[in-house]
């Protein structure tokens, strides 16, 4: 079982008090994060908060950040194997922590070991309090939110887990999601993990060939999705785009339906009525123990082939790392409501909407609407009415805010914030100030976030970090517990020293990083480990300042050759950003018969229309092109 909180080692990370200094130059600008004492719980508390929330590990307590890091890098077998024996309830002890070559792609942690990913998420809190909140549905329309306790979560997974089962599904098979963000979605995604199938989430905004190219890579069995979706006051048909996805897909044996509208959809010979049959199963399904390594979810991302690649994440170090990153990268405490407002869809919402809070006991926010609906205050109106203690949201939607009045913010009460977080590309200068002096009033510490959908959770960040450090504007700062960067040059030299750009990378494995690409694992070692032998390649660029911290320069790849000059893609984007009446860009090379090549909006790019206004409209340069609102 999970282990109870040691004090002194949560003294030693915790966030208080926050000063923000202005300098005359903004990149200079820091947060100053001081020490303070850790809040005291009653023993006698209903909710038992003082036992919820593990540790690190007793092993490991009463150590300052530093002396954590360098055991982390210095010897991962003690540090996290005493961390995965407290942190994590196992039907059956590991016998090995790790066993890894990165230059041939094998990754293994805890071998020997078995848990169950939904028993952690579930199970372990509702025996000791059942009915505390774990997820709050904000629904699309503000104030019809709704709770769900662990005990509800529990028995509806069950059910689910149950119904999956009565229709064929074992141990190892592929399940696809395609729901908008919703309880039943994080069920669907928990059943899969309590009976040992595999899920594969799609966001619910691909289309059809999006969603069947998928389907038919993971030779999914079974697809769960929704009559309709609800997203900025508009519905939108999910049904439909699976019909027509699942007629190109003959692995798919039955396509479950749950009702989020209350407009009926046609019913084929393959569909189920999800809700109807889930009542009939019984609330108690018997868990499914795993092997640490065996396979819990896959997650398609877009490859530089334009063939998604099926990302594998396996069951005990991805749940660790996703765990021990939501508690000390968010500095979250027992009783918070953490808000993350990604979809379920992508990594984001894997980590730091389900598996990460959930396995750490805290009530997480399920955010089903966008940033500007019904108006630019809906992110803000949310926080105050839910009391939401940490905001992890994108820089894109940050820069569409900005645009918009201050009132849209400052009428709300954001007093509940402690934490604010970006997740994405880096964020710029400044959307970080606007960020940090607008919405958290300054006093919040603004942690940018560095990560991919194959490392599993966050590797660079401000927090965790000694008491008293700084954090710097638009900067990710400080690696993460295990992850040892190293910047590396075009010959595949490492470069030593500070103030010096490279190739970034990852010199060890950490738990929560990605095993394999479904179906290829030669594709993998070739994209990941092939550029730089014996390191991981992250495919981004890298800056390491003078006092050693990492700035994110962007893609390596994300870039455009104009007459001899290679300029990053990303750099101009955050020029771009800067000027105060454009909300968002995106800069993509075309060919150019002077030039070699010019600069054009990426007109491919999925998922800007929830975030510009309709409004919006294009200004063109012979180099590039802007939206402006």
């Amino acid at each position: 079982m999970a282990g109870r909180v040691s004090l002194s080692l949560l003294n030693s990370l915790v966030r208080g008090n926050v000063i923000f200094r202005s300098k005359k130059c903004l990149r200079k600008s820091v947060v100053l994060i001081s020490r303070c004492k850790a809040r005291s719980v009653s023993s006698s508390s209903s909710s038992s908060i003082s036992a919820a929330q593990p540790d690190l590990s007793s092993h490991l307590a009463g150590k300052t950040y530093a002396d954590l890091y360098d055991l982390s890098v210095r010897d991962p077998e003690t540090f996290w194997g005493s961390i995965a024996k407290e942190r994590l309830a196992w039907t059956k002890p590991f016998d090995q922590v790790t066993d890894c070559d990165l230059s041939s792609g094998k990754i293994n942690w805890f071998l020997g070991g078995q848990l169950n990913v939904s028993v952690n998420c579930l199970d372990v809190h509702v025996a000791k309090d059942p009915d505390r909140v774990a997820l709050i549905w904000e629904k699309d329309e503000p104030g019809t939110e709704e709770r769900i306790t662990y005990r509800e979560l529990l028995e509806m997974t069950c059910r689910l887990a149950n119904t999956l089962k009565s229709y064929g599904i074992q141990k190892g098979e592929r399940v696809a999601i395609y729901m908008p963000v919703s309880p039943m979605a994080v069920a669907a995604m928990l059943a899969c993990a309590r009976i040992g199938a595999i899920h594969t989430v799609v966001f619910a905004g691909f289309s059809s060939e999006a969603l069947a190219g998928r389907i038919q890579n993971a030779q999914c069995k079974i697809v769960i999705t929704s009559n309709q979706g609800v997203r900025g006051g508009r519905i939108f048909d999910l049904k439909s785009t699976v019909d027509k996805a699942v007629k190109s897909c003959p692995s798919v044996r039955h396509v479950f339906v749950a009702k989020r509208t209350n407009e009926s959809v046609p019913m084929g010979k393959l569909d189920i009525s999800l809700d109807e049959v889930m009542v009939g199963q019984s609330p108690v399904c018997a868990p499914e123990p795993m092997d640490s390594e065996e396979m819990l979810f896959m997650l398609y991302t877009s490859g530089s082939t334009g063939k998604p690649k099926g990302i594998v994440h396996t069951q005990a170090g991805y749940l660790l790392y996703a765990s021990l990153t939501h508690q000390y990268v968010f500095d979250y405490t027992p009783g918070d409501v953490f808000g993350c407002v990604a979809d379920i869809g992508w990594i984001t919402g894997h980590s730091y909407v389900v598996y990460g809070p959930l396995c750490n006991g805290a009530t997480s926010v399920l955010f089903e609407s966008t940033p500007v609906y019904p108006n630019p205050g809906r992110y803000w109106e949310t926080v105050q009415r839910l009391r939401i203690n940490q905001f992890y949201g994108a820089p894109t939607a940050i820069r569409l805010l900005l645009k918009h009045e201050e009132n849209w913010v400052k009428k709300y009460d954001r007093s509940s914030l402690k934490t604010l977080a970006s997740v994405g590309e880096p964020i710029n200068h400044e959307a970080w100030e606007w960020f940090h002096n607008v919405v958290g009033d300054g006093r919040c510490p603004l942690v940018d976030t560095w990560w991919q959908t194959e490392t599993g959770g966050v590797c660079i960040a401000p927090l965790p970090a000694e008491p008293g450090a700084e954090i710097r504007p638009a900067m990710a700062m400080r690696p993460f517990f295990g992850i040892q960067p190293a910047l590396l040059g075009e010959k595949g030299q490492i470069i030593t020293g500070n103030d010096v750009s490279g190739a970034l990378c990852i010199s060890k494995p950490w738990p929560g990083m990605a095993r394999t690409i479904f179906g290829d694992h030669q594709r993998f070692v070739d994209a990941y480990f092939k550029p730089y032998q014996g390191q991981y390649f992250t495919g981004d660029g890298a800056y390491r300042t003078e006092d050693g911290y990492y700035q994110i320069t962007g893609r390596m790849d994300d870039v455009i050759n104009i007459s001899g000059h290679r300029l990053g893609t990303a750099e101009i984007e955050d020029a771009l950003d800067e000027h105060p009446d454009v909300p968002e860009t995106a800069v993509i090379g075309i060919p150019h018969e002077i030039k070699g090549e010019g600069k054009t909006p990426d007109k491919t790019r999925p998922a800007t229309r929830d975030l510009l206004t309709p409004s919006s409209v294009c200004f063109t340069t012979p180099l590039f092109t802007v939206k402006t609102a």
